[in-house]
This record gives structure tokens, sequence and C-alpha cells, in this order.
């Protein structure tokens, strides 16, 4: 099974009280995706997108959200020891802590890229998944974790400029992750990615090259409450 997850800190209760009613709702989507793909697996590799570039980390890691304003730590696996590291990239931060929102004992490997990974890297990461996951007899979740167009007002001064780009661009992807469109996934133009600030662009990539057609999608949100516009998905195998 594959879960799309934005990766805002305000997913994290202790780091945003006081939700408006967009935020609630999209922390229950996020809630309901990742116990979905709990129940179906243990094992997550999740993939996002990170300015240091190509990286694996280990589910021994350790994390904490200090840097966003609230020492909530997360953990990687349930054997995840040592103290948290204080630079664990946003999408793994997530990533841990939706894990360990779930109550599962899972345990989450992630697959970092650069955000401006140009296509046949994502292709490559995604292919090498496919055939990791299907050399495993056991069942492995896919853990996708980025944002939309984040041009709303107060991130971009190109905000007019940008808004009909930014919307087109968000409902291709919506409909994507709806339909479980891999080719419209991995069309996406890096460029115009980059110019609205999706830091979802090449993990959603390399879904379309670890999963091909085939899978049914599932669209559990799509909204832009703070004018940073968060899809959340479940794929499912199958016609």
């Amino acid at each position: 099974m594959v879960a799309v997850l934005p990766e805002p800190p305000l997913l994290v209760p202790e780091l945003a009280t006081g939700a408006s009613t967009g935020v609630r709702q999209l922390r229950a989507a996020v809630a309901d995706a990742a116990a979905r793909l709990a129940g179906a697996a243990r094992r997550w590799i999740a993939v996002g997108s990170d300015p240091g570039g190509r990286r694996t980390v280990g589910p021994q890691a350790r994390g904490s959200f200090r840097g966003f304003g609230v020492d909530v730590e997360i953990a990687l696996g349930p054997a995840a020891a040592g103290a948290a590291d204080l630079c664990l990239p946003l999408p793994l931060l997530v990533a841990g802590w939706a894990a360990g929102a779930t109550g599962a004992a899972v345990s989450v490997r992630g697959e970092l890229l650069p955000p401006h990974a140009p296509r046949p890297d994502c292709a490559a990461l995604g292919a090498a998944i496919a055939a990791e996951c299907a050399d495993d007899p056991e069942p492995v979740g896919l853990l996708v974790l980025g944002d939309g167009a984040a041009v709303g007002v107060g991130r971009d001064p190109r905000f007019v400029e940008l808004a009909g780009e930014a919307a087109a661009f968000d409902g291709t992807v919506a409909a994507a992750l709806r339909a479980a469109d891999v080719d419209a996934l991995a069309e996406l133009d890096a460029g115009t990615a980059g110019s609205l600030h999706a830091t979802g662009r090449a993990p959603w990539q390399v879904l379309a090259a670890a999963t091909g057609p085939g899978w049914r999608g599932e669209l559990l949100h799509s909204a832009a409450p703070h004018g940073v516009t968060y899809h959340v998905a479940v794929w499912s195998p199958g016609a």
C-alpha cells in the first residue's frame, strides 16, 4: 500500500494549538492514511525531498521538532536509540511522527533526494524501491511526503502572478493522486514545481516509478488552509 502525505509541522498538535477547521480536517485525513498504511505493513519506506541531497536514513534514527518551536521527539523505528538528531529533515520528522501516532510498531527507512532532482533520478529510485519490495516476502508500505504549491499570501511576493499556475499544478496533482495516474505524475515539470515551491514533485515522481499502472487511488484530502496545498491519498494494488 502507498500513503501520500504533506509535511507541514502544523500536523503536530503541540506545534499548532487552536487549529482551524481546515487543519483539523487535514490532520484527520493524515491519521486515516497513516493508520491504513500501518494496517497493511509494519515496514515503511518513506520518500521525501531535502536540500541535503540523496541519502538513506535508517530506522535507528531519532529526531525532534525543536527547530519548529516545541521539543516533540520522534523515532523512525522501535529500536531507535541515542540522542535526537536536531537536523533530521522535515519529511522524516513527519514520517516518524505519523508512524508513532498509529500506535503500531512501525519501522521507517527514509530515502531522501534533492527537491530539484531530475526525472531520471526519481525514476531510478522508484525502480529500485519496486525491485526491493518485489523481493521482500513481507509487505512493505511506501510513504511519500511532500507539499503542493506554496505561493499563498506571505509565501511568495508573486502570489497574484502565480496563483493561476499554482491552481493548475495542484489540480493536476490532485487528479493524478485520485486516479493513481502515474503518467501524469511522471510528467510533472520540475521547473514549474520549483517556481511554485512544491516540495512533493520529486517524491511523487518516485511514487510513479515505484508503482506503475494497475493501482487504485483514493484522494482523502486536498486543500490549501494556509497558502500551501496539502494532498493526502492512499493507493492500493488492484484495478
